[in-house]
């Protein structure tokens, strides 16, 4: 029988098999195990309700569950009992690789932690694994843009798209957003996007004009089908292109002149590969920095609701309101 922290009776969602979440999703009583050696006990304060979290109930995930499970591929919490010298109980900490963070409590690998400023928002950085480190490595992975130099995205008001802005911002970058609906424009604007419009043909006429012809060096794709095709008509000869989304579920149609005349490239960012293979030292060192930008508030996720884990049918239900104005996250 697994011993257990304390007397006290934590809750987890958990399902069976994969299917449509709202159908497969359960809450759960457990006695959260005491940590043995290497691992750490931590009390959840919020995780966000993300898609791909979705897609992993949906069994459509890169990752596939290992059968009952827990989902949540990040959060935020505080260590309540530590088998790790490098943390100890009160260490506020988020998860590096997948955790089971829909849960009143979650065991991890010490190893797997990474510890945050004491004085950081809870809310923001429950939200920090994902999006922040999407938007870091968009901007620094695929080559420098010099200072100055042009980024488009589509999706620019998603979650990513907000820090792109953001750190494009802080980095000396310019950026031209599309989005699809032309209330969002003053918000992006007032984020601190140089130009935004909207997602259509007369958006790519007026974005052409914006930017002086093609000359992005970098484009950011979350959507897919036409919005794809209008971010790759904005490069520049030898642009990158970098799609880490699908909101569309439509595929890239690429004309072969833009292969051929203009040698744009074509590339795919998954920000969980990069954190499993990249060198330990330079993950810790993006988290790092991202942390202390979200500990100022010069890096700043909007949040929609926040709900209890028993309340899941609503939130899971917020996720796809169309009024939604930021991420949906639990807060056991």
């Amino acid at each position: 029988m697994e011993s257990s922290a304390s007397n006290k009776v934590g809750q987890r969602l958990v399902f069976h098999e994969t299917g449509v979440p709202l159908e497969k999703l359960q809450v759960q009583a457990f006695s959260p195990p005491a940590p043995t050696a290497g691992q750490v006990l931590v009390r959840m304060l919020a995780a966000p309700v993300n898609p791909a979290d979705l897609n992993f109930i949906e069994g459509t995930y890169g990752v596939k569950p290992e059968l009952p499970a827990t989902p949540g591929v990040e959060g935020c919490g505080v260590v309540e009992a530590s088998g790790a010298a490098a943390y100890q109980a009160g260490d506020r900490v988020i998860f590096l690789r997948r955790a089971a963070t829909w849960a009143t409590h979650t065991v991890v690998a010490a190893e797997s932690l990474f510890k945050l400023p004491a004085t950081i928002d809870p809310m923001q950085a429950a939200m920090l694994k994902v999006n922040p480190a999407t938007a870091w490595r968009l901007l620094h992975g695929f080559g420098k843009p010099e200072q100055g130099a042009w980024i488009v995205q589509n999706a620019g008001n998603s979650a990513v798209g907000r820090c792109v802005i953001q750190l494009a911002r802080d980095l000396g970058l310019r950026t031209l957003s599309l989005v699809r609906r032309p209330e969002l424009v003053e918000e992006l604007t007032q984020l601190g996007g140089d130009v935004v419009l909207v997602d259509d043909e007369a958006g790519l006429v007026a974005a052409k004009a914006a930017l002086g012809g093609a000359t992005a060096a970098l484009a950011f794709n979350a959507v897919g089908g036409d919005s794809a095709l209008r971010l790759m008509n904005l490069l520049r000869e030898g642009g990158v292109h970098i799609t880490f989304g699908a909101m569309a579920k439509r595929p890239l149609t690429v004309p072969n002149g833009l292969l051929i005349f203009r040698d744009i490239q074509l590339r795919g960012l998954w920000v969980t590969r990069w954190i499993e293979n990249a060198p330990d030292a330079e993950v810790r060192g993006v988290y790092a920095d991202l942390a202390a930008r979200v500990a100022a508030g010069t890096l700043v996720q909007p949040v929609d609701s926040a709900h209890p884990l028993e309340a899941f049918p609503a939130a899971l239900a917020r996720l796809t309101a169309g009024e939604r104005a930021g991420k949906v996250l639990f807060a056991p």
